[in-house]
């Protein structure tokens, strides 16, 4: 069989699928370690600008020193989301170095697990704030930027565990989805005004925090990779690549108040009446 003809206009789509985000800037919060990381990185490779925020100067200008491998202009700003004029600043400061914003993906996060009737006051608090109200902080900076020009995305990063509950999440389960109803609500009041909002649900991710918050033990770890019907943890890459699809206009652009669950068929594999075997 004749190898198929690689054609000017092939090359072309194809340059310019690898250049996704080129003249484009996103800011990623969380962005010193795991997903928020990848995300940024993965955006620079895109031909993207990114700016990454998070609480700790250094493991941002780690993210940072990644992206420009790709050649990109990188921001580095440390904020607490959960602090409203410190966000509209850092937003602010972006947008003053870099000249546009594009793109937010709101990854910053807080979580532990812990049995209902023993999470205090204050750990739920602070689980809430950070989740929920950090990521309104920083949407709503956000979108003051983007309903000007009339242009941009929102990328807002939950867990399944939102809409089907889990066992000592309470906090981070009320927390994802009131992000998830924000994210919805908003799809629907920015989209006549050229704004998507979306969320990505990973599933169990390869990371340094949430194997230590999450299956610190290996017999915790092996419990939960037997939960994922593809027999094996996501890596923050992969689901950074999910992230670049609903980022890009191109690809994505009828998209908006959806969720993109990238979770090995995690949720969906729990096994009720049969054989724990059968599909095993």
């Amino acid at each position: 069989m004749t190898a198929p003809t690689t054609t000017a206009a092939d090359e072309r789509v194809t340059a310019q699928a690898g250049r996704q985000f080129a003249g484009r800037v996103a800011l990623v919060t969380g962005g010193g370690s795991g997903i928020g990381r990848a995300c940024a990185v993965r955006y620079a490779a895109g031909g993207g600008d990114v700016a990454v925020l998070g609480r700790r100067a250094e493991p941002l200008e780690e993210t940072a020193r990644l992206a420009e491998e790709h050649g990109a202009r990188v921001h580095v700003v440390t904020c607490d989301v959960r602090d409203a004029a410190a966000v509209d600043a850092a937003v602010a400061e972006v947008v003053a170095r870099l000249g546009r914003l594009d793109s937010l993906v709101n990854n910053a996060a807080g979580n532990f697990v812990c049995a209902a009737e023993e999470l205090s006051p204050k750990g739920w608090k602070a689980v809430i704030d950070i989740v929920l109200n950090g990521t309104f902080h920083c949407t709503r900076a956000a979108a003051q930027h983007m309903l000007a020009a009339g242009r941009g995305s929102v990328l807002n990063v939950i867990a399944s565990y939102a809409w089907h509950g889990h066992p000592g999440t309470v906090h981070s389960a009320a927390a994802k989805a009131g992000v998830l109803a924000m994210t919805r609500t908003l799809a629907v009041e920015w989209g006549a005004r050229g704004v998507r909002v979306n969320c990505i649900a990973p599933g169990p991710t390869e990371t340094e925090g949430a194997g230590a918050a999450l299956w610190p033990t290996p017999e915790d770890r092996e419990r939960v990779l037997a939960s994922v019907p593809a027999g094996r943890f996501t890596t923050p890459d992969e689901i950074a690549e999910s992230a670049a699809f609903l980022l890009d206009d191109r690809a994505a652009g009828y998209i908006s108040g959806e969720v993109l669950t990238v979770d090995g068929g995690q949720w969906l594999g729990k096994v009720v009446y049969a054989d724990s075997s059968v599909g095993r």
